[in-house]
């Protein structure tokens, strides 16, 4: 295999250049853009993640919140998901959910970047259920005939047995969803509604045909660009590439070498970025685990010295900051993290994690509002691993909430 020569760098960065650099490119320093809302965020970080957890509220309404504040969470999900109405001209969605990072809200523009993963999935499908093909033809004549169907409507999504025991329609519709002839463009209780691409995709976005080399290209510069600067891993993992797809459009992709001081290896940055130094506010709020500036847990601990973990699956005795441990944000660093909770009305934080005395008003002011955004009217801490900080974060609640 021929190594990859790396070009000199154009600059050198500072690791709080680098950091400041990372906040700004991912929203979450200067100015909220709040005329754009929530879409705007969605095109500028290219990948809202999904999940199943619900705490405060799903991941992928505490992506917007952490960079817009209060944003009532009936207009992130009429924001992020195409719900027609009745009655009213048919409108285009303006997002699809596809596997990027994990699953995830992925702008419509952003349709024919993925070309080459469905190309793969054609080519090389990975499944672990077989399907007759008249499973698959069934599931594209209904939802011609019918429009957009969840699976339980096209037929039940299981056969009664375990998690993966799926009914023929779901395997074939999933399928269809990954060959890109069915889109998911909202969800209904959870449940993914699929229609035909043909009718859920601008014509002029369905008809652009990118090989893989243009996909790859475009979408290592979008990561690139959502990340203000990257090693190769960083830009690899945003949307889940190989390290190899990375090097052969890198030198194409418009951004430039740069080397980060206390980096290892080599970086690349958006030159937009570069050329106008980050300044502004930094915003003062909790992170879903699943957030782009963290969910690549490497590029966290080496931006910003802080190691996190979910810890939803690890079984509860060994868990060391809880469930759903969201980190906290302030004046660009990350400095504790709560695992929050809800009893009727009151924000519970189950257990605290402070750096320091100077995170306890950042903390008290993030779960004052993170109480306020989901309808709660009061906080109330049960633990944090330091008792002289659990005393003043107490008394710093009680002044903040009045």
């Amino acid at each position: 295999m021929t190594a990859v020569t790396q070009p000199q760098p154009v600059t050198t960065l500072s690791q709080d250049d680098a950091r400041r650099l990372a906040l700004r490119a991912q929203g979450l320093l200067g100015a909220p853009d709040r005329r754009s809302g929530v879409r705007g965020v969605l095109r500028h970080l290219g990948a809202v993640q999904l999940d199943t957890i619900s705490v405060l509220a799903r991941s992928h309404e505490l992506v917007p919140y952490a960079r817009l504040g209060a944003v009532g969470r009936p207009a992130v999900e009429a924001a992020y998901w195409h719900t027609p109405t009745a009655g009213s001209p048919a409108a285009a969605p303006h997002s699809f959910e596809y596997w990027s990072h994990a699953a995830c809200i992925l702008p419509i523009e952003e349709w024919p970047l993925f070309a080459f993963r469905r190309r793969a999935y054609r080519s090389r499908p990975h499944w672990h259920h077989d399907m007759p093909q008249a499973a698959y033809d069934a599931v594209i004549d209904r939802l011609t005939a019918d429009g957009p169907l969840t699976a339980t409507e096209l037929g039940g999504a299981k056969n009664g047995g375990l998690w993966w025991d799926w009914s023929d329609a779901k395997i074939a519709v999933e399928r269809a969803l990954m060959y890109g002839e069915v889109v998911c463009t909202r969800r209904r209780g959870w449940k993914r509604v699929y229609d035909l691409a043909e009718r859920a995709v601008p014509g002029s976005l369905l008809t652009e045909d990118l090989d893989d080399a243009e996909c790859l290209r475009r979408l290592v510069a979008q990561a690139g660009a959502a990340m203000g600067v990257a090693t190769r891993a960083d830009l690899a993992d945003y949307h889940r590439l190989k390290g190899e797809q990375v090097d052969g459009v890198l030198a194409d992709s418009g951004l430039v070498p740069v080397e980060v001081e206390g980096w290892d290896k080599p970086a690349w940055a958006d030159p937009a970025a570069l050329a106008a130094p980050p300044r502004g506010r930094h915003r003062t709020t909790l992170l879903s685990p699943f957030d782009s500036l963290i969910w690549d847990r490497p590029r966290t601990e080496r931006i910003f010295g802080f190691a996190h973990r979910l810890e939803a699956y690890v079984p509860r005795p060994k868990r060391i900051h809880g469930y759903f441990a969201m980190p906290l944000l302030a004046g660009g660093r990350l400095v504790g993290r709560v695992d929050p909770g809800r009893d009727g009305s009151t924000l519970v934080a189950r257990q605290v994690s402070l750096q320091g005395p100077k995170a306890v008003g950042p903390m008290a002011q993030a779960l004052h509002e993170a109480a306020g955004w989901v309808g709660c009217d009061s906080v109330r801490l049960e633990r944090c691993d330091d008792a002289r900080l659990a005393a003043a974060l107490l008394s710093e609640l009680a002044r903040q909430g009045g």
